[in-house]
């Protein structure tokens, strides 16, 4: 078997991918962004492996023995499912890799916007607090999340680790899902307009759709609280970034924190880009997957995928 690792430092070269080894002839590359570099970097493959690089009829039409597609990620927005199926080729993603992770971005991107944690740091790292005569300072206000109403979009193993955390904490949950299929019984589930006009926090945890595009746009962040808190570790297009970019500076929500944006990285022309104070948004480089063991644990399902398809089993095929 010949395989072809097309994006191998999207995994981080800390994490050791020499296990692909004892499953046939391996060939790294760092980065393929392109139709043409798929086609001649993988034109020999019987197996690809890949993350965000273009897989559809253009890049594998030329590519004759392909027979399976696995994706370092549990999204395959960049996989054409439907010609792999037309070809014969099996698809599979990764589930469930880095739950703790998002999770706990989540969390930690809320508390730092609630707890105006970039203020008070700055406060005492530009000597003000050690200039001051009094042992405290609070000049700006900050809450807790307890009585607070949270609210979930998409209530799938991240949004109950969520739900879970910030119940603990004393908060109640309410969630939204866009399909209106959720089996989901432990938590209220409320219509979107509900759960945008009681949210103090919104956490989104949806797959990206046609439902879910723009979930987010200038008409839903008219109905949030004006002391909410928004938290995208979703998908990018979820969000409208411009109207977020409006709803921000109008001082239609307070504040949002965002580990993926529409396009990425940040581009210039992102309205967002624009906004530098990190007491009203905090935006981090799509890391919510990124935690040592997540990354790990990703490789090491990629490798069990293929090990099941080489016995004939089928594992995480997404295109059945």
């Amino acid at each position: 078997m010949k395989l072809v690792v097309l994006e191998r430092n999207s995994v981080g070269l800390d994490v050791d991918m020499s296990c692909f080894e004892a499953l046939g002839e391996v060939t790294y590359y760092p980065n393929t962004f392109t139709v043409e570099q798929v086609a001649e970097r993988a034109k020999d493959a019987d197996i690809i492996i890949a993350n965000k690089a273009p897989i559809n009829e253009a890049s594998l039409k030329n590519i004759p023995n392909v027979k399976l597609v696995c994706e370092l990620a549990t999204g395959f927005d960049n996989c054409d499912l439907n010609y792999c199926k037309s070809r014969g080729i099996k698809v599979t993603n990764v589930k469930d890799y880095s739950t703790s992770m998002v999770a706990q971005l989540t969390i930690t991107l809320a508390l730092a916007l609630v707890q105006k944690l970039a203020h008070y740091d700055q406060y005492v790292k530009s000597g003000a607090y050690s200039a001051q005569d009094r042992f405290s300072y609070f000049d700006v206000p900050f809450w807790e999340l307890e009585g607070k109403t949270w609210g979930i979009v998409g209530m799938g193993n991240i949004g109950r680790r969520v739900a879970g955390i910030v119940s603990a904490f004393g908060a109640k949950v309410i969630f939204h899902s866009i399909t209106g299929r959720s089996s989901v019984t432990e938590y209220e589930q409320v219509d979107k307009e509900t759960l945008l006009r009681e949210s103090d926090f919104l956490s989104l945890h949806c797959p990206l759709s046609d439902l879910s595009r723009n979930f987010i746009d200038a008409a839903a962040l008219k109905q949030m609280k004006k002391t909410a808190v928004l938290i995208n570790v979703a998908r990018g297009p979820v969000v409208n970034n411009t109207d977020l970019y409006h709803a921000l500076v109008d001082g239609e929500i307070m504040a949002a924190g965002l580990d993926v944006l529409e396009k990425e990285p940040l581009r210039p022309e992102n309205p967002l880009s624009r906004l530098k104070d990190s007491n009203q948004i905090i935006i981090t480089p799509h890391l919510g997957w990124g935690s040592v063991e997540a990354r790990t644990r990703c490789v090491n399902e990629v490798y069990k995928n293929i090990q099941s398809f080489l016995s004939g089993v089928d594992r995480n095929v997404v295109n059945p």
